[in-house]
This record gives structure tokens, C-alpha cells and sequence, in this order.
């Protein structure tokens, strides 16, 4: 096959083009631009990440391109991840970066150049069943097919994942074989936009204002202080509150400009709620089925009845209460290694 092939400049990407050529298909390397990144941070989209891709390119004998897609991405997921944050949800950006520039710019972009598949080097599998199914990577501390879910069935007939077969041991032990210059390069982190991690930063800088002051406030509405701006709080959080308690305080929950504190109890709960949905296997859920989802990347799959409350919604109740339920986070669901599919949290 042609295929067009994304290629950030670390490892995974990289030994995913080289298997691919290997197996005989035309690849086409390609990066794509997403931001100014800064030079010497981990994260991507550095001039340092472009010369590591084409040197690999160039080892492998494929051709290099660069795609400038800073537009897109600032506009479906920079934007999104400020105005999320701003109304008190906590995002997922490399969900919105699949799901808007991966696999539907980048898949715009392959046919363009009439190639018949795009590849990334995520570790996720796709199998064709009837339908064409998404599954988990084989290497189970890598696995990535949570930040896939919302993949439909016409991006994953033209996706490959060479890496899904793969531990990330093997990869770098290709790598080294093949002398890549990459093969010891340290993984990029999640929100590669913000290498700092300091998100209250960046939305100050982004959006030119400086956070809103609010109320702390107990379950009941007790005013228990002032907070520095919702921005700077997730669910969960404990650390950097600045609040005095007799016992250990949490965010509960965040509401208009409002952060709710209580104690670690307080953050349990069975049920999910969520839109803005995908669903693989099929196109709607009849009736209740079991499965096992997570709440969030790093969360382990819990056991739980899932079922489709609407057209755009699901609703999820776990078999034990899970903590931190986070809005604007994903909830995916497995059917054993089979993505079934997921939503935005909105409880």
C-alpha cells in the first residue's frame, strides 16, 4: 500500500515507519506542525523533533514532508482546552488532537495525495469483524486506545497501527538494531503544548486575563475562603488549596466560578453521565450491556452496566464507587480488548 505516516520525531512514530517499509508498502513520512514548540522541553513540533524525523526518513530511504496544522490545532484543541477549563471541566487534549487533526486532517491530506492508508505510531490494534473493531495494544503500560475511542468506522478502514503487536521494549530494541538516531529519545508528555505543565499559566497568557476569584465552599454552601480562579483546581485536587481544615479537604466539584471542598468520601460515586459519544462495534446501544470502562488515561477498567440514554448520551454505573469522576474527561468502555466506545463526561 501507499501510505502516509505520521512522524513526530520520537521513537514510536519512527519504528512504525520503518516496519511499514520493511513490509514492502511506499511510505510517505510526514510531521505534522501543530505548534511552535519550545526547543529543550518534552514535548513536540520542535525543529530539533523535525531534523530527528527526516534523519530517520532519510535512513529508511522514504521521502519527508512537513504539514503545517497549527490553525486546526489551535482552533479544535488549544481553543477547546481553554474554554473547558474556563467553565470549570478538566480536558483531554489528545483526544480532541485525534480525534480533529489525526484522523480527519491528516486522513483528508493522505487521500490528497491518493494514498490508500495513514499510519501512526499509537499502540492500539484495528481488526476487521463485520466492522471494523478497535483494540487494545498488546503492551498493556502502553496501551493508547483510550485516547482513540472516538475513531469511526471509515478512519479505522484507512489506519494502520504497526505497534500494536508490540511492547514499547521491542520497539526501542528495534530501534537500537537499526541504529535510529531516536532509539534512547524520552518520550514527549501528554499535553504537549503546555511542557510546563502549568495549564493556570498558559490560559492566563492565552486568554490575556487573569483569573477570577471565587468562594470555597463545603456541600451545604459554607464559605470556607477565596480560591485563585477555577482554573487553577481539577477534581480531586488536595494540594495548593491554602485552606485550613481539621481533616484533609478535596475538590468535590466546580461550578461556575464556585469550588466545592469536602472530605475524601465525598468524591465517590458509581454513576457516569455522558455525550458527545462514539460507539464502535455498533451504531446504538439496545439494551444494557457489561462492560469495563475507565474515567480517565491513566484509571484501571472497572466493571460496570453501561446502556444509551439518548441518541447522544450514555449512562454508566459502576459495580463499586470510583473516585474523582471528572467532567470533561473520557469515559471509554471494553468489551475485553474491544473498545465498545465512549463519551465526554458531563455528571
Amino acid at each position: 500500500m501507499r501510505i502516509l505516516t505520521a512522524m513526530s520525531g520520537g521513537v514510536d512514530s519512527s519504528v512504525a515507519a520503518y516496519l511499514l517499509a520493511e513490509q514492502g508498502h511506499e511510505i510517505i513520512g510526514a510531521m505534522m506542525k501543530l505548534f511552535d514548540g519550545e526547543e529543550g522541553a518534552r514535548s513536540c513540533c520542535t525543529l530539533s523533533d523535525a531534523e530527528d524525523a527526516r534523519a530517520v526518513a532519510n535512513a529508511i530511504g522514504i521521502p519527508f514532508y512537513v504539514f503545517n496544522y497549527k490553525e486546526a490545532f489551535a482552533a479544535e484543541v488549544m481553543a477547546r482546552f481553554v474554554k473547558m477549563y474556563l467553565n470549570g471541566l478538566t480536558p483531554n487534549p489528545c483526544i480532541d488532537c485525534n480525534r480533529f487533526v489525526k484522523f480527519e486532517k491528516f486522513l483528508h491530506r493522505a487521500k490528497e495525495l491518493e494514498c490508500d492508508a495513514i499510519a501512526t505510531g499509537h499502540y492500539a490494534r484495528i481488526s476487521k469483524e463485520g466492522r471494523f473493531l478497535l483494540k487494545k495494544g498488546l503492551d498493556s503500560t502502553k496501551d493508547q486506545s483510550y485516547v482513540l475511542y472516538a475513531m469511526k468506522q471509515e478512519q479505522l478502514a484507512k489506519t494502520v497501527f504497526p505497534l500494536g503487536e508490540l511492547t514499547k521494549d521491542e520497539v526501542r530494541a528495534i530501534a537500537q538494531a537499526r541504529s535510529l538516531i531516536n532509539a534512547k529519545k524520552r518520550d514527549s508528555q501528554d499535553i504537549c503544548f503546555v511542557p510546563s505543565g502549568d495549564y493556570a499559566g498558559f490560559i492566563t497568557g492565552y486568554t490575556g486575563r487573569a483569573p477570577q476569584e471565587g468562594n470555597f465552599v463545603n456541600k451545604d454552601g459554607e464559605i470556607l475562603g477565596k480560591h485563585r480562579g477555577i482554573i487553577n483546581y481539577t477534581i480531586g485536587q488536595r494540594k495548593g488549596l491554602g485552606i485550613s481544615a481539621p481533616q484533609p479537604l478535596f475538590v468535590t466539584a466546580i461550578k461556575e466560578n464556585t469550588v466545592v471542598l469536602g472530605a475524601s468520601d465525598e468524591l465517590f460515586s458509581k454513576e457516569v453521565r455522558a455525550n458527545d459519544i462514539n460507539l464502535i462495534p455498533f451504531d446504538k446501544l439496545d439494551g444494557k450491556m457489561r462492560v469495563q470502562a475507565k474515567i480517565r488515561y491513566a484509571h484501571t477498567s472497572e466493571p460496570a452496566t453501561l446502556w444509551q440514554t439518548g441518541g447522544d448520551e450514555l449512562y454508566l454505573e459502576f459495580d463499586s464507587p470510583q473516585r474523582a469522576i471528572t467532567a470533561g474527561q473520557a469515559v471509554v468502555c471494553y468489551d475485553g480488548e474491544v473498545v465498545v466506545g465512549g463519551g465526554t463526561i458531563v455528571n
